[in-house]
């Protein structure tokens, strides 16, 4: 049985972060006519793929395009729930960050 957000009916989409990073997997779970914009600034990218970029000289395009960068699943929200989203993951133990908004148009922008 459900609980929390999801069991509450707050979550509008999921996404899970797989091959094709952030911009080829979160663009699957908007409507059309929204799109995200994502700050990079909002959690810190794991070492290994700061490794992988600096030892391969890989741009940082690509680098989102191939590796989730830390980011195993978004989960859209309403901002006014983002709290109590972050609040039910880290009683379950797990790390979440607000990483950006939905807006109109497509794909995935960085800021």
């Amino acid at each position: 049985m459900l609980s929390g957000p999801l069991a509450e009916g707050v979550v509008h989409g999921l996404a899970h972060v797989t091959g094709g990073g952030i911009p080829g997997n979160l663009p699957r779970v908007l409507p059309e006519g929204l799109g995200a914009v994502v700050d990079r600034s909002a959690w810190e990218v794991p070492a290994v793929f700061r490794t992988l970029q600096e030892a391969g000289g890989v741009d940082r395009a690509e680098m989102d395009r191939v590796f989730n960068m830390g980011i195993g699943m978004i989960v859209v929200v309403d901002a006014s729930d983002a709290a109590a989203v972050a609040d039910a993951a880290a009683a379950g133990g797990v790390d979440s960050w607000t990483i950006g908004t939905i807006e109109s148009g497509r794909g995935v922008a960085w800021r």
